[in-house]
C-alpha cells in the first residue's frame, strides 16, 4: 500500500512555514490544532500500519474477501446522502458500513478483532466501558453541528484515505489547494497509476471490514466519489449506484456553508465565506460527470434518485431499489424508516445563511445549473423573496 509522503511533508511545511495569507494562517487556534494533530496522528498512523502488516500475517484471507453488490450513494454534498445512508444502516441484517470508529481507530482486521473481544468481555462485566465510551462520544463528536456525528454511526468513508494521505478530505484539515491533486475531477485528471493506488487501498479497507464483521453487503455514502464514478465501477464491477440529485438552489448555499464550517473547525480564516470558485466548479462537475456516465451506461444496477422523492416517500423508494438491486426483502422496513426520520428531526444544526451573504443571486444559480433545472424540472422559485435566511434544522439539511 502506498503512502503519499511527499504530500504529507508539503502540508506539514506549508502549515508552519508558508501559511501566511492563507485560510490556514498560524493563529493560536491553528497552532493548537496542529500540535494536537501531529502528536496524535503520527503515532496513531504507525500503529495502524503495523496492524495492517499484522493483518497479512494473522488474517491473510482478507485479501480474497469478496465484496458482493456493494451500494455506493453518490451526488453532490448536501443532497440527502447522510439521511439515506443512516437509514439503510439501520437495516443491519442486510448492510454494514464504516463507522467513524472503524475509519479512525480500527481500520485493520487486527484492531477490529481486538475491539470485538473487548466488547464481548465488557458486556459480560455490566458494560461499564460501553457507557463510558458513549458518554465521551456525546461530549465530543456529539457537539459538532455539520451533521449528526458519532464514533458509532456510519460515516463517509472517503475519510479512510487519510491513512494514505491521498484524498479530498485531507483538504479539510490542510486547505492548501495548490498542493493537492485535483481530486474533484478524479476520473479525468489523475494519472492511471495514482487512481490505481488510491482505489486498491480503498478496496483493501472494505475487504478488511467485510472479513472482520462477517457481513454480506456494504453500503457507503460518498459524494466525493461522484467525480470518480468511472474508476469506482472499474474496481467494483458488481456495484450498485444511487445518484442523489437535489435542487441547486438548496444544494449550493448549503454546500458553501458546510465546507466553510468543516474547514473552519481546523483553521482560523479572517473571511466568512471562502472557496466559492472551487465549490462552483466542483458542484457543477459533480452533477454533470456522474450523470453523463450513468446516461452512457444504462443498467438496472444504477438509479438516479430525486432528493424530493426520497424525503417525501422514503419507504417506497427503499422497497423499490431493494428489489431492483437484488437485496433481500426486509420486513419491518416501515419501522426502520420511522426511526431514522425521528432521529433526523431531533438534530438541530446551527447553520443560517442566505444567497446574498455568499455573493449569489437566484438568477445566477439558475443560469449556472440551467441543464440540471431543465432535466429534473426543479423549481426556480421566481417569486422567492431576496435575503431570506435558510436555517438547516430539518431533513433537507442532511448530506
Amino acid at each position: 500500500m502506498h503512502y503519499n509522503f511527499r504530500l504529507f511533508w508539503r502540508t506539514f511545511y506549508r502549515s508552519f512555514f508558508a501559511s501566511k495569507n492563507t485560510p490556514a494562517r498560524l493563529t493560536r487556534k491553528r497552532i493548537t490544532f496542529l500540535a494536537l494533530f501531529y502528536l496524535i496522528w503520527i503515532p496513531g498512523s504507525l500503529i495502524h500500519w503495523f496492524c495492517f502488516w499484522l493483518d497479512d500475517i494473522l488474517f491473510p484471507a482478507h485479501k480474497t474477501q469478496p465484496i458482493e453488490k456493494p451500494l455506493f450513494i453518490l451526488g453532490n454534498l448536501r443532497s440527502g446522502s447522510t439521511f439515506l445512508h443512516r437509514l439503510l444502516s439501520r437495516d443491519s441484517e442486510t448492510f454494514t458500513s464504516l463507522t467513524t470508529w472503524d475509519i479512525y481507530l480500527t481500520p485493520s482486521v487486527t484492531q477490529k478483532k481486538l475491539t470485538q473481544f473487548v466488547s464481548r468481555l465488557d458486556k459480560k462485566l455490566s458494560g461499564h466501558l460501553h457507557r463510558l465510551l458513549y458518554a465521551f462520544d456525546r461530549a465530543t463528536l456529539g457537539k459538532i453541528k455539520i451533521h449528526p456525528i458519532s464514533f458509532f454511526q456510519p460515516e463517509e468513508d472517503e475519510n479512510i484515505h487519510l491513512h494514505i494521505w491521498d484524498g479530498y478530505f485531507v483538504t479539510f484539515l490542510f486547505p492548501f489547494m495548490d498542493e493537492f491533486p485535483d481530486y474533484q475531477h478524479f476520473d479525468e485528471v489523475l494519472s492511471p497509476e495514482q487512481k490505481r493506488r488510491i482505489m486498491l487501498f480503498y478496496r483493501s479497507m472494505l475487504q478488511r471490514h467485510m472479513y472482520a464483521t462477517g457481513k454480506k453487503y456494504f453500503v457507503a455514502k460518498n459524494p466525493a466519489f461522484s467525480p470518480k464514478i468511472e474508476t469506482l465501477m472499474e474496481f467494483f464491477p458488481d456495484a450498485r449506484i444511487i445518484y442523489l440529485v437535489r435542487n441547486p438552489l438548496d444544494m449550493l448555499p448549503s454546500t458553501v456553508s458546510w465546507i466553510n464550517y468543516a474547514r473552519r473547525q481546523f483553521t482560523d480564516p479572517k473571511e466568512t465565506w471562502l472557496y466559492i470558485d472551487e465549490i462552483l466548479e466542483m458542484t457543477q462537475h459533480w452533477y454533470r460527470h456522474p450523470l453523463k456516465y450513468l446516461d452512457s451506461h444504462p443498467s438496472p444496477r444504477n438509479l438516479i434518485l430525486n432528493y424530493d422523492d426520497l424525503i417525501q416517500r422514503p419507504e417506497a423508494v427503499l422497497r423499490a431499489f431493494y428489489e431492483q438491486f437484488g437485496y433481500p426483502d426486509k420486513p419491518g422496513l416501515d419501522e426502520i424508516v420511522d426511526e431514522a426520520v425521528k432521529e433526523t428531526l431531533t438534530f438541530k444544526s446551527d447553520h443560517a445563511y442566505s444567497y446574498e451573504e455568499m455573493g449569489f443571486t437566484r438568477e445566477q444559480i439558475v443560469e449556472l445549473y440551467a441543464d440540471i433545472f431543465e432535466r429534473f424540472g426543479f423549481d426556480t422559485r421566481e417569486d422567492e423573496l431576496p435575503g431570506v435566511k435558510i436555517k438547516s434544522t430539518h431533513i433537507p439539511a442532511t448530506d
